[in-house]
């Protein structure tokens, strides 16, 4: 970034944590945002510090932590749409920019699960920062975790037997309430019970419950 936008996005920062930088205003300024210094600008107004090396021994079917694009989430937001009274979780969370982001646009509480230590204690140390209440993070196997919430966000964390644990876990829930699975990077043809949903951008994918409601 250049000087003139780390300062606004450092200043953005301080209002985030008094409580004054929150929904359609925060979206008003990402966007104008170029497109090309987003991610920096993001980062540095969640605070994000820069990702440690990942966990030399991950389980088989987790993959190296990567975050997900600010136009997937903004995109993701939009589209869902994920409303404030929506319970969000990302399904390996990483640094927790989609939790955060997605808490900060529309005040619906956000979770994030991820299985790396380390990545889990830098979430949370942005989380108590930013001041952010509605936001929490767990460390744990996604594949053990019993699922609750009503949008989920998949950016290819894990595949195999893990993947298809976390699908078998959601169609679970989805007998008893609408879900909502967002994907980046992941199609999901073998899921009979989720309606698919193109977008606007080619690598994200909005999965319906087919027993839900629209939310369009």
């Amino acid at each position: 970034m250049n000087p003139l936008q780390q300062a606004q996005a450092e200043a953005a920062h301080a209002l985030v944590r008094q409580g004054s930088l929150r929904g359609r205003e925060l979206l008003s300024l990402l966007l104008g945002v170029p497109a090309m210094e987003r991610e920096s600008f993001v980062d540095t107004l969640l605070g994000l510090p820069e990702a440690p090396p990942d966990e030399p021994r991950l389980p088989r079917g987790a993959v190296p932590y990567l975050p997900a694009g600010v136009d997937e989430i903004l995109t993701m937001v939009s589209e869902v749409p994920l409303c404030g009274h929506d319970r969000f979780v990302d399904l390996g969370a990483g640094l927790g920019r989609v939790v955060l982001l997605a808490h900060l646009l529309t005040l619906a509480p956000a979770h994030g699960i991820e299985i790396q230590t380390q990545l889990v204690a830098a979430a949370q140390t942005c989380a108590q920062a930013l001041q952010l209440a509605g936001v929490t993070f767990q460390c744990a196997d996604a594949a053990s975790v019993r699922l609750a919430g009503s949008v989920f966000f998949l950016y290819s964390p894990f595949s195999g037997s893990t993947l298809q644990q976390v699908l078998a876990e959601l169609r679970s829930l989805a007998e008893r309430q609408t879900v909502v699975v967002v994907t980046v990077g992941l199609e999901l043809p073998g899921e009979a019970w989720l309606r698919r949903r193109s977008t606007a951008l080619p690598s994200l994918t909005i999965y319906e419950s087919k027993c839900a409601s629209s939310r369009t």
